[in-house]
């Protein structure tokens, strides 16, 4: 396969997937968020509602291409299924988030999920900065955006 063959293909199916996995967790998510979330005392600094969608899907479509790039390296090289070990094991972690926070309404069993989401984003940003910098790179906005959740996590589970 031609190499820029593989980075497309690669790029298509890993944002698909990242895609897949925002879409359920939005949908876990959008249940929850007109009765228990309102309801919730939320830090002076939470963001409007109508913002979370398009920096999610801007977020998964970054990790997205990040993967596809790193898969494109080579699947059978060691450095590459560490780095996509890792990868996997954020985006599970990631989802499970969703599910204990507003399915399961635990924003204290949340904040321990999301301190350990924060910790496998700094593992894979390790490994793809191994594989290929610039992949690594398009991860900082969502490492970013997960650090500020969490404080929003905390000023959830402080203000309830």
């Amino acid at each position: 396969m031609k190499r820029k063959t593989k980075i497309v293909l690669g790029v298509t199916v890993a944002t698909s997937l990242c895609l897949t996995i925002g879409g359920v967790s939005g949908f876990i998510t959008q249940a929850a968020i007109p009765v228990w979330y309102a309801g919730l005392e939320k830090p002076f600094f939470t963001p409007p509602n109508w913002l979370f969608g398009p920096v999610w899907t801007t977020l998964y479509i970054l990790m997205g291409i990040a993967a596809g790039w790193i898969w494109s390296k080579g699947s059978h090289h060691r450095w590459v299924k560490t780095a996509l070990f890792h990868f996997a094991a954020q985006l599970i972690v990631n989802a499970l988030w969703s599910i204990v926070f507003f399915g399961l309404k635990s924003p204290i069993i949340a904040l321990l999920v999301i301190a350990l989401l924060i910790f496998l984003i700094v593992r894979t940003i390790h490994w793809f900065l191994i594989v290929e910098r610039t992949a690594a790179y398009l991860l900082y906005p969502y490492l970013a955006w997960v650090c500020y959740a969490s404080l929003l996590n905390l000023g959830i589970v402080y203000f309830n």
